[in-house]
């Protein structure tokens, strides 16, 4: 049986908060560019082309086109909640069949389950939504190549029921 937890945001919203926690060190105005944001993090050039326009017609950043061109912050970090930003790149919160179309279970019209999933996405959505960019703000430094490696993986951490 599989043991890994599967809930998690995807790849768009990942790279989204990660773009908009990388505009955030340009406090001088300058603009970013693609190319540098994808070699800050290490990914794909096309993907971050995609988060960025996403992120513009959203109203995150502001893009300049043209030979000298990039991405910038179109409000203050604090104006940027990260629930909202969550709510606009994710496709569908669709954790289980019933939840999306082409739903084939056959005990949809008495099931429980989708009242506690609800509630517990509602709550995993309610906690970005009590944060802002600036509460994600790094110096320009941070972006740099460790010069001592990470060990394992981070997260995730379950609190424990009852502590």
């Amino acid at each position: 049986m599989d043991t890994e937890p599967h809930m998690r945001l995807t790849t768009l919203s990942d790279y989204a908060l990660r773009v908009l926690m990388y505009a955030a060190i340009a406090a001088d105005d300058r603009l970013i560019t693609i190319e540098e944001t994808a070699t800050a993090y290490n990914i794909s050039r096309a993907h971050l082309m995609k988060v960025v326009n996403i992120l513009t017609r959203a109203g995150y950043l502001r893009a300049v086109r043209g030979r000298s061109g990039g991405f910038t912050l179109a409000t203050r970090p604090e104006e940027i909640n990260l629930g909202a930003v969550v709510r606009a790149t994710e496709p569908d919160f669709a954790l289980v069949e019933c939840f999306a179309t082409g739903n084939q279970c056959l005990i949809t019209p008495c099931c429980r389950l989708p009242n506690v999933l609800n509630e517990a996405l509602n709550a995993f959505v309610a906690t970005f939504d009590k944060y802002t960019l600036a509460d994600l703000a790094l110096a320009k430094h941070d972006f740099l190549p460790p010069k001592i490696p990470s060990k394992g993986k981070r997260g995730p951490e379950f609190a424990l029921p009852g502590a």
